[in-house]
């Protein structure tokens, strides 16, 4: 192992953390939960400094990170979805709009030409939100009951940047693909 190595090793790490914070909240232990899902989210920060500052990255890292980042996300909403915490039609909206992107960045990647990712600005601001929300309801049923109207505004700016992330992210990379052209690679 080297130095270099790190942020991987981080990213694996928060990979293998989802199985504690979704057991944590089946069992309804939403304190922990949080406490948990906030040290996930510490740790991306830290991968992400440690390969930008020290020109750690990598290809792999630049699948572990986000695949890290989206499995915990899911898995909580689906969690938090199926406990009635969160909306069901907001979970799915959230995990249709994660399938068509990666459908899609696969169809591209062996249709058309090698995928390099790069989160659309609107991205970021949803993944943000959905890490705010799932962080909102884990404090509102763990910690402190939160106002209805804050838990409710992050709800609808979820779905308007799922929405709008979502049909971006088709328009692009299907204009990319349309300009292209569709090859088969044997």
């Amino acid at each position: 192992m080297k130095p270099s190595d790190l942020p991987n090793i981080i990213s694996v790490t928060r990979l293998i953390a989802v199985v504690p914070v979704v057991y944590l909240l089946i069992q309804e232990q939403y304190l922990w939960a949080l406490i948990l899902f906030a040290a996930a989210g510490a740790s991306d920060g830290l991968d992400g400094f440690l390969a930008k500052h020290y020109g750690w990255q990598s290809r792999l890292g630049g699948i572990l990170d986000p695949l890290a980042d989206k499995t915990l996300l899911v898995c909580c909403f689906l969690v938090l979805g199926s406990q009635g915490l969160i909306p069901l039609w907001l979970v799915l909206a959230v995990v249709l709009r994660d399938v068509v992107i990666v459908s899609g960045a696969v169809l591209y990647n062996y249709g058309v030409a090698e995928v390099e990712a790069a989160p659309i600005p609107v991205s970021k601001v949803n993944t943000a939100i959905q890490l705010l929300l799932v962080v909102a309801v884990l404090t509102h049923a763990g910690v402190y009951g939160l106002p209805d109207v804050w838990l409710q505004t992050l709800v609808w700016s979820c779905l308007v940047t799922v929405i709008i992330s979502g049909a971006q992210y088709v328009w692009i990379w299907g204009r990319k693909a349309a300009r292209q052209g569709w090859s088969r690679h044997d």
